[in-house]
């Protein structure tokens, strides 16, 4: 991080600057540690950069794709074509809020998710299975319905596929152009699966199998429609009656399997990575396969080409896809070293060689596949009157650009710790035998826990024992001699997903007591008071404590039920304040199946007198529908 810094002309700083890089990667990224340096400096370098595209505004933390701003972005300098790559990059930071924010943003604060193309409930989807938090899904739903509504009333057509500009799914100048693309079709099966599986989690099975639906119909046209059976590969079609699918094989064209979506049979497609007349180059992959007579690497015209050049984008779409096919799938057609030949073409091509002869770590926009070049930042430095161009996005527009991931395939491909919705953990290195002796991955935040996942050939470097180690929290839960699947319930945890640890002795009141619950509680001078709703005795009662963990017994019934007033049969839920004055006690109070808020004040906190026979806040509204106002909270 040092290093990084020292080369680094930090231009458009945000919300952590260099200055504090080095400490918030220490304590919010998975450490790796691995015998291919390249490797592991990318994977730190990659890193170091998304954390520049972190900016907090008055929308809360977002994550742009630009450092500076450019004119075709939308709020908050945000667009949302590669917020799919953002979502599943981000999701292994241990710090949530800022994914938490940005998920919302999307829907609520401002963005705008259908500018571009973006998997966005895929997206959420991948990310609850890393964090195990069910809020932030539960809690969006809605909007995820009606964002891909949204998209079935604008880009889907009357044979049920989904139509987008090759612009509009970031993918300027391609060859096979606009009309029904594997990309656009992919991302909404994989939104409409997401969709499906919340809706499951929230106990809305009709919803789920209506997207269920949606999924297998979207499956069946991809299938049908979009392959060409003859060049064994997924194609673009153009809109309208009598339309010939393109000639071109493009990248894209894997796109299906970032979302599991072929059947085994299309897997013959993948041939093409490794042939270097396909997409297979020494800066690649190429977008556009080589052998095709508009395959072009061009320094003119428009500035992002995707006839051709290595685009980082695609790159992880596909090595994501990649990492599917040789978890999900039964084929012969490529394997863990063609996987493992590709992930490393693209470490060693985060790299520029500056003016002055040094070689420095660096992700921009488009590559030219055969040397390494910047396309884009090879142009754009010269772009008006010999140098940059404000209204192109001015200077060193696409230096960190955050439009792709890595480190998400590193944790999820190359290491294989494979994320799922149950208490469980699946690792699956893609490794391939013998490539390297060890391995490390360090400091996981996974669905409450603290994993280390671990290989030692000889058991001499972390001194755990041979083979591949699994730990949770501190303690080994899988291991195997050789690196292989291996697959372990998660150990039970006391830790709350807000980072909360609960204490060993709970519950610490009730028990024998009975049923204590809402507390509210002060701390006065060396000694805690807590005021609590008393089931049993249908009244609030008080205990103290010195240490927050041991009270006092039996509690002390302090405010009972007046059943003579109409509304307070029971008494509960209190919210406790001291002033100058004296104590302050607000209370739910309950009768007939309704419920009321009531006011009382002590000179001690334990007697206490109610101001009035009447509740102070009652349900008189249509839309309490004249049932129940509860649970005060107070601040003074």
């Amino acid at each position: 991080v040092d290093a990084f810094n020292a080369n680094d002309r930090e231009l458009y700083a945000q919300a952590i600057p260099n200055a504090r890089a080095w400490a918030f990667l220490r304590d919010t990224i998975p450490l790796l540690d691995c015998p291919d340096k390249e490797i592991e400096e990318t994977y730190y370098f990659r890193w170091w950069t998304y954390r520049k595209a972190i900016k907090q505004t008055p929308d809360g933390f977002v994550i742009t794709e630009f450092l500076p701003s450019v004119r075709w972005a939308g709020k908050q300098n945000t667009i949302s074509c590669a917020a799919g790559h953002h979502l599943r990059e981000g999701r292994w930071l241990a710090d949530a809020r800022y994914l938490d924010d940005y998920s919302v943003f999307w829907f609520r604060k401002g963005g705008e998710p259908r500018r571009y193309s973006f998997w966005a409930a895929d997206s959420v989807w991948a990310r609850y299975l890393v964090t195990g938090d069910t809020r932030l899904p539960l809690e969006l739903l809605p909007d995820l319905i009606r964002n891909y509504e949204a998209w079935e009333k604008s880009h889907r057509d009357a044979n049920g596929l989904y139509w987008q500009i090759d612009d509009r799914d970031g993918m300027e100048v391609s060859i096979g152009g606009s009309g029904y693309r594997a990309t656009i079709n992919t991302y909404m099966y994989g939104d409409a699966l997401a969709i499906a599986q919340i809706a499951s989690m929230a106990g809305k099975p009709e919803i789920a199998r209506a997207f269920q639906a949606r999924a297998a119909k979207i499956k069946e046209l991809v299938q049908a429609r979009l392959w060409d059976s003859e060049a064994q590969f997924f194609k673009v079609l153009p809109r309208g009656e009598n339309a010939r699918m393109s000639g071109a094989r493009e990248l894209h064209g894997l796109t299906p399997w970032y979302c599991n979506l072929p059947d085994a049979d299309k897997s013959v497609a993948w041939k093409q990575v490794m042939d270097p007349q396909g997409f297979y180059a020494p800066f690649g992959p190429t977008t556009a396969e080589q052998r095709h007579p508009k395959f072009a690497l061009s320094y003119a015209g428009h500035e992002c080409q995707w006839n051709g050049p290595s685009w980082p984008f695609s790159t992880a779409v596909t090595l994501t896809g990649f990492a599917n096919l040789l978890n999900n799938y039964t084929q012969d057609v490529v394997g863990r070293k063609d996987y493992f030949d590709l992930l490393k073409i693209y470490a060693k091509s985060h790299r520029i060689r500056r003016d002055d002869g040094t070689v420095v770590p660096w992700i921009d926009e488009n590559l030219n596949p055969t040397n390494g070049d910047w396309i884009s930042r090879t142009r754009l430095k010269t772009w008006k009157n010999g140098t940059w161009d404000a209204g192109m996005g001015g200077e060193e527009r696409g230096k960190d650009y955050n439009h792709s991931t890595f480190c998400d395939l590193i944790i999820s491909g190359l290491i294989g710790l494979r994320p799922r919705a149950d208490e469980t953990v699946e690792i699956n290195p893609l490794v391939p035998v013998g490539a390297w002796d060890y391995f490390c991955l360090d400091q996981v935040r996974y669905r409450g826990r603290w994993l280390t996942l671990l290989y030692d050939k000889t058991g001499e470097r972390y001194h755990k024992g041979k083979g591949l180690r699994v730990f949770a929290d501190g303690k080994e839960i899988a291991a195997a001699e050789t690196l292989t699947r291996l697959v372990a319930p998660l150990p039970v945890t006391a830790e709350t997903f807000g980072g909360w640890k609960k204490y060993s002795g709970n519950p610490v009141m009730g028990g024998q007591y009975g049923t204590c619950f809402d507390i509210s509680v002060l701390k006065e001078g060396d000694t805690y008071r807590m005021w609590l709703s008393w089931r049993p005795k249908k009244s609030i009662a008080r205990v103290e404590s010195k240490d927050g963990l041991h009270w006092s017994e039996p509690p002390q019934a302090v405010f009972g039920p007046r059943p003579e007033t109409g509304w307070e049969n029971d008494i509960n839920r209190p919210c406790v304040l001291k002033r100058e004055d004296g104590y302050h006690l607000w209370y739910t109070g309950q009768a007939k199946g309704r419920s009321w808020i009531g006011y009382a004040t002590s000179a001690d906190g334990v007697a206490w007198k109610r101001m009035s026979d009447k509740p102070v806040l009652s349900a008189d509204q249509p839309w309490e529908k004249n049932i129940a106002v509860m649970c005060p909270s107070v601040l003074w």
